[in-house]
């Protein structure tokens, strides 16, 4: 894969040197924290009409109450602002016809898009981690099992690569970022509410439609189950459509 290095540290320097990054964030950090708060507010709330109810104060759960729904909801943010962080990614540079010259170096085209989808991941997993402090915090308020926390990470960790390779394969379609944002969000959003459909569907096929649901696989990283059917659906995913990106990457050269 030569030329990974370079690719995923250039790919990095322009996320930081670009305001979209920054207001991405912004927006996500935002829209976590209202989500944090309201979920920590309603605990407390019922916490302290557990002091004057023994019996209820022992059905609260923090995990089902607060992480379990924070990591749900902070999944539901990623579909909104994955298709912002990859629309840049490949159509820029059909864009500013720059493409063509980066895949004419000495880079093997796998070791381009690698290092391009790296890079995008790892910006979108610090934008997530950005989140840990309120976390951290709110285990200094309650007990919380931290492994189911490491769960829910990884878990958003998997879907963040799923949805990443993605808008890739989105962004490779077009040189407008704009189409590939949309493109990349509603792609995104079949695969997020096709489980929805499984009450109409046949028994067989029901339980292929909900396989294939994306958001299906991450409901039990968000109650710290990690299954290894969930992570395989997840790296199988991201695979394939890194896949489909590479292929269509290479049609175009051959196509001139």
């Amino acid at each position: 894969m030569t030329g990974f290095k370079p690719v995923y540290r250039k790919e990095l320097y322009s996320f930081f040197a670009s305001p979209t990054f920054y207001v991405v964030a912004l927006i996500f950090l935002v829209i976590a924290g209202y989500f944090y708060f309201s979920a920590v507010s309603y605990y407390s709330i019922l916490s302290f009409q557990g002091m004057q109810n023994p019996m209820w104060a022992r059905q609260l759960n923090p995990t089902e109450m607060v992480l379990r729904p924070f990591f749900m909801d902070i999944s539901v943010i990623m579909l909104l602002i994955c298709p912002l962080l990859t629309m840049r990614v490949l159509a820029e540079e059909k864009k500013n016809n720059t493409s063509e010259l980066l895949f004419t170096y000495p880079l093997t085209d796998s070791g381009v898009l690698l290092g391009k989808f790296f890079a995008t991941l790892s910006v979108l997993f610090i934008i997530i981690l950005g989140t840990l402090p309120s976390l951290v915090y709110f285990g200094t308020l309650t007990t919380i099992h931290w492994p189911i926390v490491a769960a829910g990470y990884l878990g958003l960790f998997l879907l963040g690569a799923a949805f990443v390779s993605l808008g890739i394969l989105a962004s490779s379609l077009t040189e407008n970022q704009i189409i590939a944002a949309v493109l990349a969000f509603g792609a995104l959003l079949l695969f997020w509410v096709i489980g929805w459909s499984k009450a109409f569907a046949g028994p067989q096929l029901a339980g292929f439609v909900s396989y294939i649901s994306i958001i299906n696989h991450f409901e039990n990283f968000a109650k710290g189950v990690i299954d290894i059917r969930d992570v395989v659906y997840y790296v199988v995913f991201a695979t394939f459509f890194l896949f489909l990106t590479l292929r269509f990457l290479e049609s175009q050269r051959w196509r001139g």
